[in-house]
């Protein structure tokens, strides 16, 4: 039954409907016509009117038990809040996940992250194609230097190519947000490594990086979305995203910081001209548009500001918490908030915890966005997930 659900509503999401039998201007994507929800969806739904699940430090493996020893000897708590996984980033997104999440560290001579600290300490025995591989210059992967170090890519431009070449295969899909990470707190460790701090120049090379493997045509950017407007908060308030039909196949980046290292992206622009990435920045600043509200007591505020025209990410779980004890709530309120992407650490259980996930519903990759007229969709998904 659920394969000819999907494949229903997969034949009705269709593109290759004649678009001039199409009803576009349709009061929803039913009206449209037989075959003609996908075209309706395309020309009348926005980039932020969509609503999908996506994965929390997408590029995470697993820690080798040795080195989780010591992390519990020293830090219990923190061992439990890194005890988790994911698979390789493909894997995830044929899974549905429309959200990635990576982190990066700064090495633009190669080799600071070489030969982790945890690795020497448990006699774990590192292959010649990893060390050669961090010895290069380049953006490196990973989530605490010397203890979390496994990744599923290890470097930036690896884990872009495995995003990139997905998406040649799968053209079809919303559009795909990449929130990142900067990288450059030192941990208490002997001999631990500690990060180049991120500055103007760290981040023109990182923009550099993305450049480097996609193309304008496959970004959706600060500068395309602020247009001719004054600011890009002015764009995406007043005359909104691109659409989704613009967008579909496409990615965005959201650098996921505050403070100092959104200044120095910034650095002396009006918005974020000339910018790869969208920042977390506050709803009043003139380079707003992405926002980043993680918590619970987020969600009246995440409405608020979906409804003004801002793009949100918030997450379903942490630390490992929901998925140990099966607490749906937090997942619950975070896929009715409004937020365009819902991150979490389980699209599958973790069966040493219980059967705690995160996901859309069966069939469902993407759907209306429950703050924004989801009645224009009449229930029909904006991604269907392929049949198996």
């Amino acid at each position: 039954m659920k394969i000819l659900v999907v494949a229903a509503a997969a034949l009705l999401l269709s593109s290759g409907a004649a678009f001039a039998d199409c009803n576009l201007a349709a009061p929803d994507a039913a009206a449209a016509g037989p075959g003609c929800a996908r075209a309706w969806m395309d020309k009348n739904l926005h980039l932020n009117d969509i609503v999908t699940v996506g994965t929390h430090n997408s590029y995470k493996a697993a820690i080798p038990d040795k080195i989780m020893s010591l992390i519990k000897a020293a830090a219990s708590r923190m061992a439990q809040g890194l005890d988790y996984s994911h698979l390789p980033l493909a894997d995830q997104l044929n899974d549905g996940a429309r959200a990635i999440e990576i982190d990066v560290v700064y090495d633009p001579l190669g080799g600071l992250y070489a030969h982790p600290a945890g690795a020497a300490m448990t006699g774990e025995v590192l292959t010649p194609d990893y060390v050669a591989t961090m010895s290069k210059p380049g953006f490196k992967v990973l989530h605490v230097q010397d203890i979390d170090f496994h990744a599923v890519c290890i470097t930036f431009v690896a884990c872009l190519h495995d995003l990139k070449d997905w998406s040649k295969a799968h053209p079809d899909h919303v559009p795909i947000l990449v929130t990142m990470n900067a990288k450059d707190d030192a941990i208490p460790m002997p001999g631990s490594v500690t990060p180049l701090k991120f500055d103007g120049a760290a981040f023109d090379a990182w923009d550099a990086e993305i450049r480097s493997v996609f193309s304008r045509g496959e970004l959706v950017t600060p500068d395309q979305v602020q247009g001719g407007a004054p600011t890009l908060r002015d764009a995406v308030t007043s005359h909104g995203w691109p659409s989704l039909g613009e967008t579909r196949g496409k990615f965005l980046f959201a650098l996921d910081e505050s403070g100092a290292k959104i200044a120095a992206y910034i650095g002396g622009r009006k918005s974020l001209e000339g910018r790869v990435m969208f920042v977390n920045a506050p709803e009043d600043s003139p380079a707003a548009a992405y926002l980043t509200l993680n918590e619970t007591s987020d969600i009246a505020r995440i409405a608020a500001d979906v409804q003004k025209g801002f793009l949100v990410r918030t997450r379903a779980d942490a630390d490992t918490v929901e998925a140990r004890t099966n607490d749906t709530a937090r997942r619950d309120k975070a896929l009715v908030s409004g937020a365009q992407y819902v991150s979490t650490d389980y699209m599958q259980p973790d069966t040493r915890f219980g059967p705690y996930l995160a996901r859309m519903p069966a069939g469902v990759v993407a759907a209306c966005n429950p703050q924004r007229a989801p009645a224009r969709c009449a229930g029909l998904p904006v991604e269907a997930a392929t049949a198996p």
